[in-house]
């Protein structure tokens, strides 16, 4: 099929080509058209609802409201000077028809102003409410905080509107030096693979193709259904990695086709048709892995898998269609740009590869148990992981967002500490009537005899039969004392008739938290399965699937055990250690398991073949461990590369996701890939091809292809013990055709 699809794309290449150059121009106006994203939110948790029935009290979000820092240094914050100067700031926004209210020391009471104000830290802070819903109050901050300037006093602000902001202008920032950055590392890794210009240059403006097209869709569907900013560095992440890989995977097949002496033509269909298959198996495995987010209904998560297989798709429909075209068009020229100082590289790189290769068929055991044993002790730290969602913490000190919380807990240490609230609804009626008042005052009580719980007060405002609660906590957010706070007021929700709900940034992280567990076992499950079956339909084997899981989930252990090391545990380059976003480590199970996939696909569908034509699984092994590993090692280097230019971004849960996938990606390439799988097949020796006929039979009428070799006499399997003790001298198909000697 694939083969075909080769010869068609070469007789219609000019058209092909066309085609994709519509596509880019309508992928760039829909880019320049923009999209609207929003934060990660997920829906149908309690802390939610709390949060829906105190905007509901107020009359607007919660969250629209942020704080602004007015500070002078050397100026007392309780001077006509400073005053008039807070005074002149704050004045433009008053008539802004996107500011709701503007409160500063001057509007409330002397009591409350007492609190607004720090006289010797020359301190006084404000609380601007924009207008509209989340969303409309999102776009319209830049331009309000634009007007908020004053050229006697330092302005700083902080809350949920600042922190997104400055969060989503971060992640856009960062996206843009990410590919800065990778894309001349990856072309430098190409030219060293292809060793010509033109050749590097192919895989390059795939991945581009690819990623443009997938940020225009995405920026689309955002119009329609809510999209997170993650979304967008995601996918750009996923879609020049893998775009790039299959790229790699597919010129690497059509030079060697040309080396071994076919016609352009001939090359082309049939490296479109050999490493067709891979792509569109390792397309497919990872969309699995990506779709294993689908089970997370109701959370941005959904949004990032769709956007993550839209990638995908597109990744593997230029690798099979726009590229081979650009190759037909080129023809020769492929060749075009050489670069003189590696004309002759390749062969060490072969060599060096047999020598692994052969050590490795020799010393299966030896290989084996020492690296996986190294996996499993690097995955120990994740036994203590914490979960604990977002917050302006993530941001970088140079961000503002960041700089005004700082400036709060400084200046107004009481104004910045862990707020809680309590919201009881009262079935209709007056929120304080009768014996309801009671029943507030004894849950009042109730929760300020809860150790951790600095004090507790009736906020003023309250609806129709909704009565609020603001608890203020000693700890953090994220910390188990603030999460106890939490969990005593919910294991007591008694308020006579009323209904009691829990919200916050700590509320916030248990729900995420038991929301995200209860679903992932679904997740995983469906990805396992479709994984396996994906894999049995390639390779015509029940034991290699079932192998191939089990290496992957060694091999996410280690790289998950390293991020809870460094992140969490605060390791390496890490100042501020802070517990893992709930979504990271769901989010990197999802996407790489199927990356995992792309490596296991690429060198089992070689071994395959080999298998096929020889029939000796050690031989087989060692040729297509041989054959892979470096294009294997070339096409983990740029996916590395382009992670790891990630995991410099000045958000944190970006850093852990671009870490976490670059770490997790080394990992797999070379002690899994180059170690671990050769060495575990080696000692299953033929149990690898094992099948029940009738699966065999099925896969025949889908896929029409055999995992048992054609010549069955040289097939006869070598008891175990003896094959291991003594292995057969390593012979590639080359190297016997060289020496004039039938491959064994």
């Amino acid at each position: 099929m694939f083969e075909a699809l080769g010869k068609i794309v070469y007789r219609h290449r000019w058209l092909t080509l066309a085609l994709a150059t519509a596509f880019l121009l309508a992928s760039v106006a829909m880019l320049v058209r923009g999209g609207a994203l929003t934060s990660g939110t997920i829906h149908g948790l309690e802390s939610g609802d709390a949060g829906d029935l105190v905007s509901a009290v107020l009359g607007h979000p919660e969250g629209n409201t942020f704080v602004a820092v007015l500070r002078a240094e050397g100026l007392d914050a309780g001077s006509d000077a400073h005053r008039a100067a807070v005074r002149r700031a704050l004045e433009p926004l008053r008539a802004d028809p996107r500011v709701l209210s503007v409160v500063g020391p001057e509007d409330v009471p002397a009591p409350m102003a007492a609190g607004m104000v720090n006289g010797p830290a020359g301190s006084a802070l404000a609380l601007v409410t924009l207008a509209g819903d989340a969303r409309t109050a999102l776009e319209a901050y830049p331009a309000v905080r634009e007007r908020l300037r004053s050229s006697e006093l330092a302005i700083t602000c902080t809350g949920r509107i600042p922190f997104l902001s400055d969060m989503n202008r971060t992640l856009e920032h960062d996206l843009l030096r990410a590919e800065l950055v990778s894309l001349p590392v990856a072309l430098l890794i190409l030219l060293l693979v292809f060793r010509t210009v033109v050749a590097a240059l192919l895989p390059v403006g795939v991945g581009a193709l690819a990623v443009a097209g997938g940020l225009a869709i995405v920026l689309g569907i955002s119009r329609h259904m809510e999209v997170a900013q993650y979304t967008v560095n995601v996918c750009s992440l996923l879609g020049l990695g893998l775009a790039i890989d299959y790229s790699l995977f597919t010129v690497s097949r059509y030079r060697e086709e040309l080396a071994a002496g076919h016609d352009y033509p001939e090359a082309l269909a049939r490296a479109v048709g050999k490493a067709g298959r891979v792509v569109a198996f390792s397309g497919v495995a990872v969309s699995t892995g990506l779709a294993g987010l689908f089970f997370f209904d109701g959370s941005y998560l959904v949004a990032i898998g769709m956007g993550g297989a839209i990638v995908v798709v597109l990744a593997v429909t230029f690798a099979l269609t726009f590229l081979p075209a650009l190759l037909a068009v080129l023809g020769p020229r492929i060749h075009a740009g050489r670069i003189p100082f590696f004309s002759g590289a390749d062969r060490p790189g072969k060599q060096v590869w047999h020598r692994v290769a052969t050590w490795v068929m020799r010393r299966p055991v030896a290989v084996l148990v020492p690296t996986l044993a190294l996996l499993l002790v690097m995955g120990v730290p994740f036994l203590h992981v914490r979960l604990a969602g977002g917050d302006v913490r993530e941001l970088s000190s140079d961000v503002e967002a960041r700089r005004g919380y700082e400036s709060l807990r400084r200046d107004f240490p009481d104004q910045a500490m862990t707020r809680m609230v309590v919201a009881v609804r009262f079935p209709g009626g007056p929120g304080l009537a009768g014996s309801r008042a009671g029943a507030v005052d004894e849950l009042s009580r109730r929760i300020a005899a809860i150790p951790e719980v600095a004090r507790v007060s009736t906020n003023p405002q309250m609806g129709e039969g909704v009565v609020l609660l603001d608890v203020i906590t000693r700890g953090s957010a994220d910390s188990e004392e603030a999460r106890g706070v939490v969990r005593a007021i919910r294991a007591h929700r008694d308020v006579g008739e009323g209904a009691l709900l829990v919200g916050g940034q700590t509320a916030e992280d248990l729900d995420t938290t038991s929301y995200i567990v209860a679903r992932a076992p679904r997740a995983i499950g469906f990805v396992v399965t479709v994984t396996c079956l994906v894999l049995l339909l390639l390779l015509g084997s029940v034991v290699l699937p079932i192998k191939a899981v089990l290496m992957n989930f060694v091999s996410i252990t280690g790289s998950f055990g390293a991020l809870v090391w460094i992140f969490q545990d605060g390791h390496l380059f890490i100042r501020e250690p802070h517990p893992l976003d709930p979504s990271v480590p769901v989010l990197l199970f999802c996407v790489l398991f199927g990356l995992s996939m792309d490596y296991e696909i690429l060198m089992l569908s070689r071994i395959e073949e080999s298998y096929r034509e020889s029939g000796d699984n050690t031989h087989a092994v060692a040729e297509g461990l041989e054959k892979t590993a470096g294009i294997i090692t070339s096409a983990a280097t740029i996916m590395v590369a382009v992670f790891i230019s990630f995991s410099f971004a000045h958000v944190v849960v970006i850093q852990a996701v671009g870490f976490g996938m670059a770490l997790a990606v080394a990992i797999d390439a070379t002690l899994v890939r180059i170690l671990l799988v050769p060495s575990t097949m080696r000692l299953l020796g033929h149990l690898n091809w094992w099948a029940p006929r009738v699966l065999v039979r099925l896969r025949e009428r889908l896929v029409g292809r055999r995992a048992q070799p054609r010549e069955t006499p040289t097939s006869r399997p070598t008891p175990a013990v003896t094959a291991i003790a003594s292995p057969p001298p390593i012979v590639t198909r080359s190297a016997a055709r060289a020496s004039g000697a039938p491959p064994r």
